[in-house]
């Protein structure tokens, strides 16, 4: 799953992998319903915590 992301994505990528805007995918963030690591002002999300929220969904 997910295969053609680096092991580590931003925001941008985050809102491609779901289908979603990058506003939602703030959103999503920001009330941690996916888990991020926070480096200055600049989101990194580990793929398998996008995973894991996929999982958590369904």
């Amino acid at each position: 799953m997910f295969e053609n992301y680096p092991d580590v994505v931003n925001v941008s990528e985050l809102s491609e992998m779901l289908g979603i805007c990058e506003k939602t995918a703030y959103i999503l963030l920001k009330n941690n319903k996916i888990k991020y690591i926070r480096i200055g002002r600049v989101y990194k999300i580990p793929k398998v915590y996008v995973i894991e929220f996929l999982y958590k969904k369904n």
